[in-house]
């Protein structure tokens, strides 16, 4: 089901009504259709919501990521903006009803696949990270069967599980690889004791390329990302919140007592973000009922307007 955009979400200090260095984010995000967007010259940046958590539910995870991209939304409403231009939209939210996790990973897909031929780039607020498996659709829908796809995952997982019972918020990667002869995964931050050696193996299996949480550094990632994006027609980045060490975002289903350091995970964002066959970026597993005081929800804002401004800074689509 598809919610127009809730801009009461987007409310928040003002310093001025008429200097736009004074500018936050509420005073500037506006809402949209694909067809205001197509007629744009410069590529503009729209923001759509994906309200799941069916896919950790599956997955026997702790729920609560529905309310991520609302909280996520009021969070990034009150930061500046640093940019020149001002065309940043919301779109709205596709919600999933009840259990019907695929139909909405399908709606999610087609209302990315028409933001990308917009000419926008495309930043989802999740949601679970089953929100991945949306996004990639709407890449692929996008790209065309023939264009390779780079799937590049921030994350303490590679969510590579079996899914013959049901798909959920572990088993989109491998999904994807099974179906996909023209997809590529990436990812950086595994934690060793985070997944068991089937696992291992499976992405051994699989091709993937992966980076274990102590090995991933901006430094020690650079030089293997670019080849790998090299390899690449188009590139999408996800990004589930969990990576990151407990004590900076606990409001998340898998919480990482090893996790990366802020710090790190933004140098990434920044960088992939930047890179021109980058064209979208998900931001998954953000829950607030087990958030403490929204430092999860504010981090994740945090991370979601790195990758804007590199998408505002970066290449071009």
């Amino acid at each position: 089901m598809f919610k127009e955009s809730d801009f009461s979400l987007w409310s928040g200090r003002i310093d001025s009504n008429t200097n736009p260095e004074s500018f936050r984010y509420h005073q500037v995000i506006r809402p949209s259709t694909v067809e205001q967007l197509t007629s744009m010259k410069a590529a503009p940046i729209t923001l759509i919501g994906f309200e799941c958590d069916e896919g950790v539910r599956r997955n026997k995870g702790r729920t609560g990521a529905r309310k991520g991209p609302a909280e996520i939304r009021r969070q990034l409403a009150g930061l500046p903006w640093r940019a020149d231009t001002t065309d940043l939209f919301d779109m709205g939210t596709v919600a999933c009803e009840g259990t019907a996790l695929e139909d909405a990973q399908q709606e999610l897909g087609d209302r990315v696949s028409d933001l990308l031929s917009a000419g926008s780039r495309c930043v989802i607020a999740g949601g679970g990270h089953e929100t991945l498996y949306g996004h990639y659709l709407g890449v692929r829908k996008q790209a065309g069967p023939d264009a390779v796809i780079g799937l590049v995952n921030i994350d303490a997982h590679f969510d590579l599980r079996e899914y013959s019972d049901q798909p959920s918020s572990g088993t989109m990667f491998k999904q994807i690889l099974d179906s996909d002869p023209n997809a590529r995964y990436f990812v950086c931050g595994i934690q060793e004791y985070g997944n068991t050696t089937e696992l291992f193996t499976r992405a051994d299996e699989l091709g993937v390329t992966y980076m274990l949480e102590e090995e991933t550094t901006p430094e020690a990632c650079r030089r293997p990302l670019d080849q790998f994006m090299a390899g690449c027609d188009v590139v999408l980045l996800t990004l589930c919140m969990d990576v990151l060490q407990a004590a900076d975002a606990p409001g998340v289903s898998a919480p990482s007592v090893f996790g990366l350091d802020p710090k790190t995970v933004k140098s990434l964002v920044k960088m992939i973000c930047a890179h021109p066959k980058t064209g979208s970026f998900s931001l998954c597993e953000t829950n607030p009922e087990l958030d403490e005081d929204n430092r999860t929800a504010k981090l994740a804002a945090y991370m979601m307007n790195e990758a804007i401004m590199a998408f505002k800074k970066g290449g071009h689509l």
